[in-house]
């Protein structure tokens, strides 16, 4: 990788801030972020520092105040609406802690779902090979409610793969999990990377999930106030995150 690659994403002086006058609250402060191709980074902080503002507004579901945020080599800012929802189409995925399946649909349908609605038909045997990827070989046919939590959020990681992002954001998506579970997704999260140089840019509050990612980005009051490397490992970012929260009380 080289210092000239263009980041994956980009937040420059990137401010957010809900409501007006005297009631306004600043989610953001004039965040500067960049998140490389082929890198794990979480997200960690207190409630209320920001951090799914800063997965929302890096991802394009939520337009900043002021500042500039770029996906992939584009300004996100001079895009219309229309523009904009075909770029989070095509270089966008988004994993959330509740799954967000079609409980309606067979795991495939939903896994094909981006590509339709992109108006893109699915290649041959596309979406049984990304089912099985995430370890779900066999069970096309199966729809959310047959499936446990993890395997809904194995088909939701396929879901959000199968167009081949240039970043997949993940919020909180071992939250709803239990221990095994969640160790199974974080493993799956972590092969992406390592791979398929998948970018990735998760919130997360669990230590031991953070510690899975390359790097942890800390947040507080909107800004961005510490990183570690995540192989400093679990214990430590644990202790690093209770400091932080010790002092933004």
């Amino acid at each position: 990788m080289t210092n000239h690659e263009t980041p994956a994403v980009e937040l420059r002086a990137a401010a957010r801030t809900f409501g007006s006058g005297e009631r306004s609250v600043t989610a953001l402060d004039r965040v500067d972020a960049r998140f490389e191709p082929g890198t794990f980074t979480a997200v960690m902080g207190p409630s209320g520092s920001g951090k799914s503002t800063l997965l929302h507004c890096a991802a394009g579901l939520d337009r900043v105040t002021s500042g500039e945020v770029i996906i992939d080599g584009v300004p996100l800012g001079g895009l219309s609406e229309r523009a904009l929802t075909r770029l989070r189409r095509s270089r966008v995925g988004f994993v959330f802690q509740s799954f967000n399946l079609v409980p309606a649909l067979t795991a495939a349908q939903n896994v094909a779902l981006p590509l339709r609605l992109a108006g893109r038909r699915p290649q041959r045997g596309e979406v049984a090979t990304m089912l099985a990827e995430v370890g779900l070989d066999g069970r096309e046919g199966h729809r959310p409610p047959e499936l446990s939590g993890g395997q809904q959020q194995r088909v939701a990681i396929a879901r959000a793969l199968v167009s081949r992002p240039a970043v997949l954001f993940a919020d909180e998506p071992t939250g709803a999990l239990d221990a095994a579970s969640g160790a199974g997704v974080l493993r799956l999260l972590r092969a992406a990377v390592d791979r398929h140089r998948q970018t990735i840019v998760m919130v997360t509050h669990d230590p031991v999930a953070a510690a899975t990612a390359d790097r942890v980005v800390f947040l507080a009051d909107g800004r961005v106030v510490g990183e570690l490397p995540g192989m400093v490992g679990a214990e430590r970012i644990a202790l690093h995150t209770a400091r932080l929260e010790a002092v933004t009380r």
